[in-house]
């Protein structure tokens, strides 16, 4: 049952043929899984053996990516870190994870071996985005592992923080099965084919970029074009020799931002497909013009990997993520976990072979999110109508209850977005002292000349009187996370003080 076998059983016939092409030249597959085999065998020499924990927070590189399919080779727990954190977090997940080996950027070293020596963690190594680093240079002399370590399908094959932007950030822990039964639905789902060239732009300490797009291509025994960031110049390069391109929407907006984004870039196009934050409808509807390509949005989450899918034969619904994944059940919830009806509101919970086993060493916290009939609460807001489409509208955290009403953000921020002039928004809810919570819109515009007072005049034809913004804030970007999802707990803490006399 490790996840490793899965994908070596996939390899294409031809060792040379290519797994990522990147800055510094082309890694193969024969290449992968010798130095992975190598990787193997300095686990063994320190000491790390299944079930331990190894701490990542490097750049993006191929090493990096050989590194986690050395842990799954083995055995071992991958716990990779955004490498955004600050040292007072990666402390947090040191003292949390109980790590045997933490690799980190040689620059950090020195830090990083300094809370080594605190927490007790044998080794710390070293990892650029070159391809070098003590952990490439003990590997010069290191034999090549033959072996696999056999797993159960429920080992934990790796632990993901959440973002911990609200309270204490808790590591979801992925089975190998988890791990594998996702990739093999959405493999199927998106009709991997013979010849699929992966355009790989993302970080790799997300699901997104870490799971689903790598997953998907060594299933496919795919080449991955594997650029270490979005750069427009480097993705208007790659397009022509790709077919698959994974993104958030940022890449897609920043894409129709350049002029010479047009058809002819996307010729050898089969699909375009976004995630990790909402993509708006005329980001959706100005793609398609401009390329000739629908999104293929989909929707999951860190603790059950992919849950829904727009179609990939079938219509793509803009402002929708589809449906449920084969294998998954979902449904609306509304209060007491009741089925709510269709075009209902509620809280969207799930069950599958994809869903975590738990958050570390929480077992109180993990209990708390599963039903009594054993659905994952997702903390999402959604919709499902009658043919089972599903749309996403927020999370259960960000509803704001005004004067005792309850207002979806996503509803106000779409009749906002669709108003001229603005490029887009965010809705939150800030303390009021007669409301309650009063709701709050922070916009960004396309055009200087917008007013706050256009703007509600606007709304007033479009939503209810509780649902419009009491004040409207202007900013030049909303902020986001690493994968451009907004910060809204940012939001709220900036314009915490708008209604205080």
């Amino acid at each position: 049952m490790n996840l490793y076998s899965l994908f070596r059983s996939r390899f294409p016939s031809d060792p040379q043929a290519v797994f990522l092409q990147h800055d510094r030249g082309r890694f193969k597959y024969a290449d992968l899984d010798r130095q992975s085999g190598k990787i193997v065998s300095l686990f063994q020499q320190l000491g790390l053996h299944k079930g331990e924990r190894l701490l990542v927070q490097v750049d993006k590189s191929a090493e990096a990516v050989v590194l986690y399919l050395a842990c799954l080779r083995a055995g071992v727990i991958f716990i990779p870190l955004n490498t955004a954190y600050t040292a007072d977090e990666l402390a947090y997940f040191i003292a949390d994870a109980e790590p045997r080996l933490i690799v980190c950027t040689p620059p950090s070293l020195a830090t990083v071996s300094e809370m080594a020596s605190k927490y007790k963690v044998p080794q710390v190594l070293s990892l650029n985005a070159q391809g070098g680093g003590s952990l490439m240079d003990r590997l010069a002399d290191t034999k090549v592992a033959q072996g696999i370590e056999a797993c159960r399908a429920d080992d934990i094959a790796c632990i993901l923080y959440t973002s911990g932007t609200t309270g204490r950030a808790r590591g979801a822990m992925l089975s190998h099965d988890n791990l594998a039964s996702n990739a093999l639905t959405l493999h199927r789902c998106w009709r991997w084919q013979a010849g699929d060239v992966l355009l790989h732009a993302l970080p790799i300490f997300h699901v997104h970029g870490l799971f689903v797009a790598l997953h998907c291509a060594l299933l496919n025994a795919s080449k991955v074009i594997f650029l270490p960031k979005f750069d427009v110049n480097s993705i208007k390069l790659a397009l022509p020799q790709t077919t698959v391109m994974m993104g958030v929407p940022t890449f897609y907006t920043r894409l129709l931002a350049d002029p010479e984004f047009d058809r002819a870039l996307c010729a050898n196009m089969r699909l375009f497909i976004s995630g990790s934050a909402p993509l708006l409808k005329e980001t959706f509807d100005n793609f398609e013009q401009r390329s000739g390509h629908r999104i293929l949005e989909r929707y999951g989450m860190t603790e059950a990997l992919m849950i829904s899918s727009n179609p990939c034969s079938g219509e793509r619904v803009a402002d929708s993520v589809g449906f449920s994944l084969p294998g998954i059940q979902v449904r609306i919830a509304g209060e007491r976990h009741n089925e709510a009806a269709a075009g209902e509101a509620g809280i969207l919970e799930l069950k599958g072979p994809n869903v975590f086993k738990g958050y570390w060493r929480m077992p109180e916290r993990t209990a708390e999110d599963f039903t009594d009939d054993g659905y994952f609460i997702s903390g999402d807001i959604a919709t499902m109508d009658a043919g089972g489409r599903i749309s996403i509208v927020g999370r259960a955290k960000d509803l704001v209850i005004s004067g005792g009403y309850n207002v979806y953000p996503k509803e106000v921020e779409l009749a906002i977005d669709a108003i001229d002039g603005v490029r887009e928004s965010a809705v939150i809810g800030i303390a009021h002292a007669d409301f309650g919570e009063a709701v709050t819109a922070v916009v960004v515009r396309k055009s200087p000349g917008l007013s706050a007072e256009r703007i509600r005049t606007r709304l007033k034809t479009t939503l209810a009187a509780f649902k419009q913004p009491k004040q409207i804030c202007f900013v030049d970007a909303l902020p986001r996370n690493a994968m451009g999802k907004v910060q809204k707990k940012t939001l709220r803490e900036q314009f915490s003080d708008i209604y205080t006399d």
